[in-house]
């Protein structure tokens, strides 16, 4: 994905979870902006950071530009927490993204579709008439090249986890794909102290047959796209980089 009309900036705070307050490289112009992550992301919102910001201009929106990635110590980071679904339908179905233990070749990849109480992300049908649900999340939280989701408490992360379980009973495969938003990160896991019930839940579902894969991305200012398979591991402790902040 290839955004258009990409700034430099720097960061200067960020008032609340939805704008942020930057200035332009080019011309110090200070400017507010949307932030496309509700998340924390408080390692990565750090004063003066360098930014890369989407100038997306209309008579509809109160801020001109998107903030779409940080660059952190030498990495850029993308942040936009709608791009992973994209990313995610788009490689699934030009098998760049291998869905382990689907039998059959992949006919259909459709977005959001409802189960039970859920609506995921994705469904993928085979020829050979099986059904897999797909639950892309993005991930943004790194320390010492470990990745790790969530950032902060998801409720509608253990629901949809949950329901993934249930799914598998009715004959559906289920997968959590973990959509890693940077390049350097040598394994990938859940941020247990954050959210242990969420850790918990993962963990039954791999015994029940729920698969848990995370591919990494290539990141400029301007583009992103998924690399190649990352391990995930469950049970590794993750060291939260804002524990002490």
């Amino acid at each position: 994905m290839t955004y258009p009309k990409v700034y430099l900036a720097h960061f200067n705070h960020r008032p609340n979870r939805f704008i942020a307050e930057c200035t332009l490289q080019e011309t110090g112009e200070r400017v507010t902006v949307h932030v496309k992550n509700t998340g924390r992301c408080k390692e990565l919102f750090l004063p003066n950071v360098e930014v890369a910001l989407s100038y997306q201009p209309s008579p509809t929106r109160k801020t001109d530009y998107d903030l779409i990635a940080v660059k952190k110590n030498s990495a850029w980071f993308n942040i936009d927490s709608q791009v992973p679904n994209t990313l995610a339908s788009q490689a699934i179905l030009d098998g760049t993204i291998v869905l382990p233990g689907l039998n059959g070749q992949i006919v259909s990849v459709k977005r959001e579709k409802r189960f039970a109480q859920s609506q995921f992300d994705i469904l993928v049908e085979t020829d050979t008439g099986q059904k897999a649900f797909v639950e892309v999340k993005g991930m943004t939280l790194e320390n010492h090249g470990i990745g790790a989701f969530p950032d902060a408490p998801t409720i509608r992360g253990l629901k949809h986890v949950t329901e993934l379980i249930e799914a598998i009973q009715e004959g559906y495969q289920s997968y959590v794909l973990f959509v890693i938003q940077f390049e350097k990160v040598e394994l990938a896991t859940i941020h247990t102290k954050m959210q242990p019930a969420l850790a918990d839940m993962i963990s039954i579902g791999e015994n029940q047959g729920l698969r848990v894969i995370a591919y990494n991305c290539c990141v400029t200012p301007d583009t992103i796209a998924i690399e190649h398979q990352v391990p995930f591991d469950v049970t590794k402790t993750f060291e939260d980089p804002n524990s002490e902040r």
